[in-house]
């Protein structure tokens, strides 16, 4: 307990600094760039690389870390924890928004040395311990590979994971891949509480032959994604965090060079209305209705 105290001295202590000091990310930045880990309010901190997110929730009795970024992330991510005082072994649980190799290819490394629980839903969890997506996967014949993790804890919409004052809720929003899952939890600063979003990836992508459009083929799948949409539409949202950091223009809200506010109850709104307008377009152009 008095490690993780002193840890979490060190966690207020680096995030004042690196606000100051570190060197800023940039907008399309590449997937392995580092970026200086960042603090973003109260117990929740940027952990990633400028061009992935990594999102680590801290409390005296371990932390929680979500997405770890590409194969070659991974030891960024590690730098970053060590950076904030946080030792590897002081992961508890590691989550996944999505079963993609850009969120989860470093995450293989790190459940070796963290030795934390990988918990994801169904049929992400599969996924991860395959080491690929399955046939369901929008993406699937992109033949997209990563590290496969063993003896993934499952876990089921609305789903609670807690350690210590951490309470992270899972909400299933498969809509970019079958196991695609959004979580939300509350960070407090002294008296003042906000809710924090960790969207997942709304975006139509797929390969050549796959059609959103195609009921035949994938039952359901198109009115499964619009759900997804309006779930994370709905969520109490004051800082909306994305797997992607552009997908939510994190660089010009967070960090030396921030431009707009960071807190922004209508964010996870407008996510989902530009998803919604993202999708109408997929299936206008699979159904060849699409403007010129």
């Amino acid at each position: 307990m008095r490690r993780l105290a002193l840890a979490s001295l060190a966690l207020l202590a680096f995030a004042a600094h690196a606000e100051t000091s570190s060197p800023a990310c940039k907008p399309n930045a590449k997937w392995a760039e580092p970026a200086p880990p960042l603090k973003v309010f109260g117990n929740t901190y940027f952990v990633g690389t400028c061009g992935i997110s990594a999102i680590l929730v801290t409390s005296n009795d371990g932390a929680v870390l979500i997405d770890a970024g590409v194969e070659e992330a991974a030891p960024l991510v590690e730098a970053n924890l060590r950076a904030l005082g946080v030792k590897l072994d002081d992961v508890r649980y590691i989550l996944n928004t999505h079963e993609h190799n850009d969120h989860v290819g470093g995450l293989a490394k790190l459940a070796i040395d963290t030795h934390a629980t990988i918990e994801a839903r169904e049929p992400g969890a599969s996924a991860l311990e395959r080491g690929r997506g399955g046939p369901d996967d929008p993406q699937f014949k992109l033949g997209l590979t990563f590290p496969p993790i063993a003896n993934v804890h499952r876990i089921k919409d609305g789903d609670h994971v807690k350690l210590g004052t951490i309470d992270i809720v899972a909400h299933a929003t498969p809509a970019h891949t079958p196991g695609s899952t959004s979580w939300t939890w509350t960070s407090c600063e002294g008296d003042r509480c906000l809710r924090i979003v960790y969207a997942d990836s709304l975006t139509p992508v797929s390969d050549d032959d796959y059609r959103f459009s195609d009921d035949a083929a994938h039952p359901g799948v198109l009115d499964t994604f619009r759900r997804s949409i309006a779930t994370v539409g709905a969520l109490p949202c004051d800082i909306l965090l994305t797997p992607h950091p552009d997908a939510s223009d994190l660089w010009h809200r967070l960090g030396p060079d921030a431009t707009a506010p960071l807190v922004d109850a209508a964010a996870c709104k407008r996510y989902a209305a530009a998803a919604t307008k993202n999708l109408d377009a997929r299936i206008a152009k699979e159904k060849g209705t699409a403007k010129p």
